[in-house]
């Protein structure tokens, strides 16, 4: 998926190009800065780093990445955090549309960034998160490629806000129920009552109508998952690109859905096709029906999707955070 939110040392994570929080002169900076020059080699990587020289905040430049799983490791200079009026916000934007772009000069096809300025440099961690988001995406609406974001503690991702505050209490209400139930059983009707009611119905309450023949009932199959899915884009006058870029869908992963009339989605797919065609519940389930998908309340993940869409909150990457934050699969694909 075009962007994914991971819990990991950056230092070691694979990508065409990893950026790190620099200093604006050549030294090595203490936290991910030690363990990104460590693991790259120090010394080619301090003589590579002078070679660029003094940076100034809100630049970036590049290197070779040497011992990381990269080909090239971008220094983007982040300010340090005063009071919030000093121009730290635009300075950390420029970080990540700076770096966003010189990836796509060098023609790489993934990059990971942390969260930055969010560690010893003081920025506060849901504003750089929120900061970060709005680049990825902005980015990613016209352009494809993978992009990480490496959160290295539960500390570095928080939620709050009016959206995300009643998430407990929801889940508390809808999965936590259906948890204790499955783990406690649920309180049926004695087979007594059962039987009771069953016997005080007429018959054509009772019984349904003779059952269709095997013949007749494959006749009558309705639309496949692709099927339905391409009509509501057609009745929404939405592009394909437009669909897949609001589902956080690799395009290669949409075209194989465009070009196999019989594919069978995962979950998380077929939920991020939902969200971006802004189903509501009902057409949700439909659409899920189509793959032989169902949302459960017994599980975590399908109750804070469903949150969102009682909501009308139809944005991926809120949801995705929101999923990342509860310990949960992001969705989308790729």
């Amino acid at each position: 998926m075009p962007l994914q939110i991971i819990r990991a040392d950056i230092s070691r994570v694979k990508a065409d190009a990893i950026v790190n929080t620099a200093n604006p002169y050549v030294r090595v900076g203490a936290g991910v800065d030690t363990a990104v020059y460590e693991r790259a080699g120090r010394e080619e990587l301090l003589a590579a780093r002078e070679r660029i020289g003094i940076l100034q905040p809100g630049e970036v430049a590049y290197t070779p990445a040497f011992g990381l799983d990269a080909a090239y490791l971008f220094h983007a200079v982040a300010p340090i955090w005063k009071d919030g009026r000093h121009g730290e916000a635009d300075t950390v934007r420029s970080c990540y549309q700076k770096s966003l772009e010189l990836a796509k000069e060098l023609r790489c096809e993934s990059l990971a960034f942390p969260l930055l300025a969010a560690g010893s440099y003081g920025f506060p961690k849901e504003e750089a998160l929120g900061i970060a988001v709005d680049c990825i995406r902005g980015f990613l609406e016209r352009e494809d490629m993978l992009v990480y974001l490496v959160v290295f503690d539960e500390q570095s991702f928080r939620l709050s806000g009016e959206l995300f505050d009643d998430i407990e209490e929801y889940i508390d209400a809808h999965y936590v129920k259906e948890r204790t139930a499955q783990e406690y059983g649920s309180s049926l009707p004695a087979p007594g009552f059962l039987r009771s009611r069953s016997a005080a119905m007429p018959a054509a309450q009772v019984f349904c109508a003779a059952p269709r023949s095997l013949e007749d009932a494959i006749a009558r199959l309705g639309e496949s998952f692709g099927e339905r899915l391409f009509r509501m884009i057609d009745e929404r006058g939405l592009t394909d690109v437009a669909v897949y870029k609001r589902a956080n869908l690799d395009r290669k992963l949409f075209s194989k859905i465009r070009c196999n009339p019989g594919y069978r989605p995962k979950k998380k797919t077929a939920l991020a096709l939902a969200i971006a065609l802004e189903l509501n519940l009902d057409d949700t389930r439909d659409l899920l029906a189509r793959a032989e998908l169902a949302l459960s309340p017994g599980s975590r993940s399908d109750v804070i999707v469903q949150y969102f869409i009682e909501r009308q909150v139809y944005d991926i990457y809120t949801i995705n955070m929101a999923l990342f934050a509860h310990g949960e699969a992001a969705l989308g694909g790729g």
